[in-house]
Parts: structure tokens; C-alpha cells; sequence
């Protein structure tokens, strides 16, 4: 039975989604940090990974290359990490998908939650948005290679140094944005904290492709869902623009979303940046019931539109 190391409390996440991508080795990587990004944010160490496998049905010899390819990219990344492969499970189905069950450990007193937001702390963004629709475009054949380069790329940025700076400017609520989009984990950490936020759009960083794709009318297919499930919280917002589109663009291996002190905010963001983030300060926890005000014009914001242009 695995125990925490003294002094700490065990973390458990798990998380599996289909492939996307034909390179497996590379997929199997993007994977590993899509599921240890819930660990990372809560302020955790993780310790093990169990994988969840699924490969369609074929001859012996081509599932265990599969099987090899897509392990041996995402153990690169949990060793990485401080994790170990424990083991795992694996079935046939119509199609690839890969997953993982990570076991982590944190110390209660820097454990971070998704509540914990206080009026006044800044809001920070550490990746650009877009994965979503560039992966919906890239399936349709309409992506760039660019876009795609991109979009891999930051899929593949680590998330613990990224945390660990976060906490060390002492972050009051963490959340990683994975599939409900920008404003869905915004609203889950303004649920659990009992506070409003205003945000900017103009702040919020885009990949490369992001916003052409969703102009065009591309939609990944769990956008519609989640512009559904905040639309009670924005007061009427239209989302239908490119620009606020992309709020609810579901990510993978997203980045994270904190809460900030504003006085540590604009230090954070340097440190964030030296690790090579794109990040962005994109709005201001509020006094009131939970809710989402989108804002019009980013000089509303002086701090964040001064701290991005640079």
C-alpha cells in the first residue's frame, strides 16, 4: 500500500482521452502531462502513475509498437516529473486512447485548492488558449503546421516548476484548464471561493491559429457544452466572437489558472516568463455572488495591458 512521505497527505487523479495525433511516442507524452496537471495544481509531488490503455483490434505485433510507443513517451515524462510507471491495464476498443490513474503526495499546509480566491488577487493565465479548436482544425484538415507545432508544443510545457513559482508568489487558489474551458474552471473556483471576477479578453493569450480557426466556425465538439454551462454566469456575453469564443475552448494539457495577491502579481509574471510561459495577468477577483464580467476594453485593466505589451 502506498503512504505518504511523513508530514504529507496522498493526492489521486486519473484522466484518458483518445489519440489525436498519429505519432504515438508523441501523444503518449502530451498525455502524461494532460493527467498530471491536477496533481501539479493542487501544489503536489507526483509519486506513481497506473496506465489506462485502450488499442483497436489487429495483429499481436502492431499493438505492442503502439503500446510501446505511446509508455515510452509518457514515462519520459513522469520520470521527468518524479513519477514512476507502477503498472496498468489495457483493453481493445474501436479506437487509441491512453490514460493514467497518478498517485502524489503534497504538505497540507501549501496545498492548494480551487477555493481560496480572495477579493482583490489578480488573476494569471500561464498558457495561451487554443488547443481545442486547433486540434478540431487539424481533424478536419484545415490546420496550418504551424498552428499544430504550436499547439505541441505548449501542450508539452512541464507543470510543476510553473506551480512551484506560483505558490512561492503566494497563489490563494489554483485550478488546472483543462476540458471546460478558460471560463468553466474560472466558475468552479469562483463557486468554491463565493466571489466574482472580472476578466479581460484582450489579455487572455491565443495560440498561434486559435482565433482564424474559430472565426472560420470551427468548434471543437464539447465547445457548444460548455458555452452552455456558463452562459447563466456572464450576464448575458455574447460568445460568439473569436475573441470570447475561445474562453470556452475546451484545452488539453492546458495551463493554469491562479489567483494571485496583486502586489505579488506583476513579480510572478516576470518569474513565470523567465520559465519560458506564456503567461498573461487577465482580471481581478471581485466582492459578490459568483460570476463573470467580461470586460470591453483592456485599458480597464492598466496593470495586466502594461505587464502583456512588454
Amino acid at each position: 500500500m502506498l503512504r505518504p512521505p511523513p508530514g504529507e497527505v496522498l493526492l489521486q487523479s486519473v484522466d484518458q482521452f483518445r489519440a489525436f495525433l498519429g505519432d504515438l511516442h508523441l501523444f503518449g507524452r502530451i498525455a502524461a502531462h494532460h493527467t498530471l496537471g491536477d496533481i501539479h495544481a493542487m501544489g503536489g509531488r507526483p509519486l506513481a502513475a497506473l496506465a489506462l490503455v485502450t488499442l483497436p483490434h489487429g495483429p499481436a505485433a502492431w499493438q505492442e509498437e503502439d503500446l510501446h510507443a505511446m509508455l515510452l513517451g509518457a514515462q519520459e515524462v513522469l520520470r521527468a516529473a518524479g513519477a514512476g510507471l507502477a503498472g496498468g491495464h489495457s483493453a481493445e476498443a474501436a479506437e487509441t486512447a491512453l490514460g493514467f490513474a497518478v498517485t502524489g503526495a503534497v504538505d497540507p499546509a501549501r496545498l492548494l485548492r480551487k477555493g481560496g480566491l480572495r477579493p482583490g488577487d489578480r488573476l494569471v493565465l500561464t498558457k495561451p488558449l487554443g488547443t481545442g479548436v486547433i486540434l478540431a482544425a487539424a481533424m478536419r484538415g484545415e490546420a496550418r503546421a504551424a498552428w499544430l507545432e504550436g499547439a505541441v508544443a505548449a501542450m508539452q510545457q512541464p507543470g510543476g516548476p510553473v506551480v512551484a513559482e506560483l505558490a512561492a508568489h503566494g497563489a490563494t487558489a489554483c485550478t488546472d484548464v483543462t476540458g471546460f474551458g478558460l471560463l468553466g474552471h474560472l466558475a468552479e473556483m469562483l463557486g468554491a471561493s463565493g466571489c466574482a471576477a472580472s476578466l479581460d479578453p484582450a489579455a487572455v493569450p491565443l495560440l498561434e491559429g486559435a482565433r482564424e480557426a474559430l472565426a472560420r466556425g470551427i468548434r471543437s465538439t464539447l465547445h457548444d457544452g460548455n458555452a452552455a454551462a456558463v452562459a447563466g454566469l456572464l450576464g448575458g456575453a455574447d460568445l460568439a466572437s473569436p475573441a470570447i469564443a475561445a474562453l470556452v475552448d475546451p484545452q488539453t494539457a492546458g495551463g493554469f489558472l491562479a489567483g494571485l495577491p496583486a502586489a505579488a502579481a506583476p513579480t510572478a509574471l516576470a518569474a513565470l516568463r523567465r520559465l519560458g510561459c506564456d503567461a498573461a495577468l487577465i482580471g481581478t477577483v471581485e466582492p459578490g455572488s459568483p460570476g463573470i464580467r467580461l470586460m470591453q476594453q483592456a485599458a480597464e485593466f492598466p496593470e495586466t495591458s502594461a505587464v502583456v505589451a512588454g
